[in-house]
């Protein structure tokens, strides 16, 4: 059985792992084919690119705390993304971010706060709000912090998932992961 990776893109940070930043090998988010093309910058500097999660489900969302502990034994892995454009949820900087969830005990990934809307939306973002299974239901942009991407083993984008939908989302990531 294949480990099942998740991926959290968030507005308000609950918990964490290492801090990461979002960057794109270019700034032309519309040439890319999946998410593998998009890498991030760790709080230590260092860039890991999205493809190292090539061949994994993958989850790109903000709720995340209980689908951990859900599906950890499966090999879970979860990479955050804060963002404070949501009533200002997020001040802090990737320090305290970063503090704050380690005081949670998280033992996954996390990315440095990005835009997730407007003109200085990290252009991942970009590229999952404009692909055919991700476009939103009253028009593109994330409303609010637990907006979910579904991604397949292929790096596309299956299904968007609105802030009101079950954030366990299972039988869609159990379907995925057989």
């Amino acid at each position: 059985m294949r480990p099942l990776h998740v991926f959290f893109i968030f507005g308000a940070v609950a918990s964490s792992g290492v801090l990461l930043a979002m960057s794109a090998p270019t700034e032309d988010w519309q040439t890319a084919t999946s998410i593998y093309d998009f890498s991030a910058t760790d709080i230590d500097g260092n860039e890991v690119s999205l493809d190292r999660y090539r061949g994994d489900v993958v989850i790109i969302t903000n709720v995340f705390a209980q689908m951990h502990a859900k599906y950890a034994e499966r090999g879970l892995r979860i990479l955050a993304f804060p963002s404070n454009q949501f009533g200002n949820q997020e001040p802090g900087n990737e320090s305290q971010i970063k503090q704050f969830a380690q005081s949670y005990n998280a033992q996954f990934d996390m990315f440095s706060k990005i835009n997730v809307n407007g003109a200085n939306a990290h252009p991942l973002w970009k590229w999952l709000k404009e692909q055919p299974n991700g476009r939103g239901f009253l028009g593109n942009s994330i409303k609010w912090n637990f907006t979910k991407f579904l991604i397949n083993r292929e790096g596309q984008v299956v299904k968007r998932y609105g802030p009101l939908d079950d954030p366990s989302v299972c039988t869609s990531i159990c379907h995925y992961y057989t």
